[in-house]
């Protein structure tokens, strides 16, 4: 599109309605209502921070609040005292923005607002779904480097293709920042059922320790199940008309765009149908174990590009690949097996059917609700445990926590959406055969109501309800995120 006059004139018009505050001093009603992610708290003093001169780059998938997270972050600006005129918000998506550099918009904005000769103030720029710029990240970095009292975010949902691009060319320029899924942590908080939870001691390695505990183990595990079927996205959950039909919101606003439009035009992917009948076969079976082999026999897609797929998925932050170790925690030098997981499980419910606590899917979305906890953890070294014991029996441990240094396994877990272990332990042999061979003398074992302790011959065991434990890691999760941000 030839930049004229006309076009500049609807350009400015529309960079006035994207800001309504300029004129208002507050964001829109729409926003405004809204209950803020806990992850506001760590995102919010990055952009206030001025000790480093540096782009705040935003990633996460589609409808896990980035776009509202900038609104509110920007209503926090004015409320802590900042003119609303010295805030810009640019939609990079928004088509009549097509081809023009940042700086044009951002020059543009300051003309409208009549302060196209302040260079002295401080500004707070937000560009939202940058990836939709060419070359998106030399555009950033000539922004940080020209504009020093400037203040710019950035936001995106291809988040690993931002991330490699961001380390590339932004080196030293850009903050990443990434906003997973709501985990089920913050889920309970939103829906205000934090009372439900409670902490209690229980016995460990001969002292009391302090665990996450409930006073209502059958309201929780309901909460969970919702969590499990509605729970990934601040908009179902809050909204009763989406939850009628979440496949329509979920397939129409965040897999069709990611799959038909967001990957499409990132890697020039010709077979979109291909890709969509790859991403169904992963959804349905999240939390199995694939293999190139297998998944290439039952979709008709070759290895090569199956490879190729799987690795623009993960680019998209809608799923994750975690590797296997052996009975040692070492991997195989030849990784032909893995596991995939849902970074949301409420994926597979828009995709087929919302399942309930006695299907039969239930334990392979348990786990996958459980992984979706550790998956946006910084530096997680997880892996799953499986090998082969003679020529017919297999053992697997579902998680086990990898020392960097060593190599080594220092803690693991083992999933379950039962009582039965809690009451008949022996029955777990692969955790029972791993633990002493890996000198581990204590394990966790989720169940569905128990929360107890039992000494084995290897050492303890830990069982804690799956509700509870998905509560804790997603705390943890947000805990570590704190300390990654000096907070």
């Amino acid at each position: 599109m030839e930049y004229t006059e006309i076009l500049e004139k609807q350009i400015i018009g529309r960079l006035r309605i994207d800001n309504p505050w300029w004129n208002e001093n507050e964001i829109p009603a729409f926003y405004r209502d809204m209950t803020p992610r806990l992850y506001m708290d760590i995102f919010y003093p990055l952009i206030k921070s001025s000790d480093i001169q540096r782009a705040i780059l935003l990633m996460g998938p589609r409808r896990v609040g980035k776009t509202v997270m900038l609104y509110h972050s920007i209503q926090r600006l004015i409320d802590d005292g900042v003119s609303a005129q010295n805030i810009i918000y640019i939609s990079v998506e928004t088509p009549i923005y097509n081809n023009i550099h940042l700086e044009r918009l951002f020059l543009l904005c300051k003309q409208t607002l009549g302060k196209s000769d302040d260079n002295s103030s401080t500004y707070y720029v937000f560009f939202d779904e940058i990836q939709y710029l060419k070359e998106w990240e030399v555009h950033l970095k000539s922004l940080v480097d020209t504009y020093r009292n400037v203040r710019f975010v950035a936001s995106g949902s291809a988040a690993a293709e931002l991330q490699k691009r961001s380390n590339e060319s932004g080196a030293g320029r850009f903050t990443d920042f990434s906003l997973p899924p709501l985990t089920f942590y913050e889920y309970i908080h939103l829906k205000g059922y934090q009372h439900l939870l409670t902490r209690s001691d229980i016995g460990w390695h001969d002292m009391e320790v302090e665990v996450d505990a409930t006073i209502d183990v059958n309201r929780l595990n309901e909460l969970f199940i919702d969590y499990i079927n509605y729970g990934g996205y601040p908009e179902v959950v809050f909204s009763q008309k989406i939850r009628e039909n979440p496949g329509q919101f979920i397939r129409h606003d965040i897999i069709d765009k990611v799959l038909l439009r967001d990957l499409p035009s990132l890697y020039g992917i010709q077979d979109v149908q291909e890709l969509n009948s790859v991403f169904t076969m992963i959804a349905y079976h999240s939390g199995s174990q694939f293999s190139y082999e297998t998944m290439s026999k039952e979709s008709g897609v070759r290895k090569d590009t199956l490879r190729r797929y799987i690795s623009y998925l993960e680019a998209a932050f809608l799923i994750k690949v975690i590797h296997r170790t052996d009975d040692t925690a070492k991997r195989y030098q030849r990784d032909t097996s893995f596991k995939i997981y849902l970074t949301n499980p409420s994926l597979r419910c828009a995709l087929f059917q919302p399942i309930t606590e006695t299907d039969g899917e239930i334990g392979e979305l348990v786990e996958t609700t459980v992984y979706a906890q550790w998956i946006p953890r910084s530096n997680a070294n997880i892996s799953y445990a499986n090998w082969r014991e003679g020529k017919n029996k297999q053992g697997e441990v579902d998680i086990v926590g990898i020392d960097a240094g060593r190599q080594k396994p220092f803690w693991a877990v083992e999933i379950k959406w039962s009582d039965r272990y809690a009451q008949k332990p022996e029955e777990l042999e692969s955790l029972l055969y791993f633990m002493p061979k890996n000198g581990l003398t204590q394990a966790i074992v989720t169940s569905k109501t128990i929360m107890s302790n039992r000494a084995m011959n290897c050492g303890e065991l830990l069982f804690i309800p799956t509700a509870c434990y998905a509560y804790t890691v997603g705390k943890n999760t947000l805990h570590k995120t704190k300390q990654l941000y000096g907070l």
